[in-house]
């Protein structure tokens, strides 16, 4: 995966990311939303933002960044922006 740094309306740096999956199809977050990105959440990661009061805007990323490929519909697992695994569905 490759990442760019985009600066937003504050001039603050966003991390982009690109990749192409392995059926050839390019993905990236660059659009919000999209379909792309998956928010996945331990239940233990769920428990604990639920049991506090929150402004939705201060909900945690979760600890894996989580992309299916709405080609294939591969799904890439990624810590730390290092890819972890790769799940191809059987049919």
């Amino acid at each position: 995966m490759r990442y760019e740094f985009v600066l937003d309306k504050n001039k603050k740096a966003l991390e982009m990311a690109k990749m192409t999956c392995k059926c050839g199809l390019h993905l990236d977050n660059q659009k919000f939303p999209n379909g792309v990105i998956l928010w996945v959440y331990t239940d233990i990661e769920l428990d604990s933002i639920m049991s506090e009061k929150m402004d939705i805007s201060d909900i945690p990323s979760p600890s894996h960044e989580v992309w299916k490929c709405p080609n294939c519909q591969r799904v890439y697992v990624f810590v730390e922006n290092t890819l972890i695994r790769t799940y191809v569905l059987e049919f």
